[in-house]
């Protein structure tokens, strides 16, 4: 008998509890200062880059690479007690940072940071334009 071909042989499998957990995203809250100094609580996805959670906020990041690394418009500063709790830099990340005259020694992308549920509550500012 080819399991393969029944509704729940191998391949059709409903996923597991760790596969589900993998794949479904939870809110979880992102501090957010604007641009203009004002304060906002946000309800983010987990599961999603800080990017992709920030960008269709009025007040958020443009993001115009779409987190390809290549553009730095989703550029944050992050509070220092949260730096330590995120995923080290790469030296691509640093770089790109490094040329720009907004950045500072909490400077990071956006887009390479996964929202998670051990960074909620994370806060950072949105990093004024170049």
């Amino acid at each position: 008998m080819r399991l393969d071909y029944l509704p729940f042989g191998r391949q059709n499998a409903p996923p597991t509890a760790g596969q589900f957990a993998e794949t479904t995203s939870f809110m979880a809250l992102i501090r957010v200062t604007d641009r203009d100094g004002v304060e906002h609580d946000v309800q983010g996805n987990t599961g999603f880059t800080l990017m992709e959670n920030l960008r269709d906020l009025d007040y958020g990041v443009a993001a115009v690479c779409g987190g390809m690394m290549a553009c730095a418009t989703c550029h944050v500063w992050v509070d220092p007690q949260w730096l330590d709790k995120l995923p080290a830099q790469q030296s691509d990340e640093l770089d790109l940072l490094r040329d720009l005259s907004t950045y500072r020694p909490n400077s990071r992308l956006s887009c390479q940071i996964k929202f998670t549920d051990a960074l909620s509550g994370i806060a950072l500012r949105i990093a004024d334009d170049e």
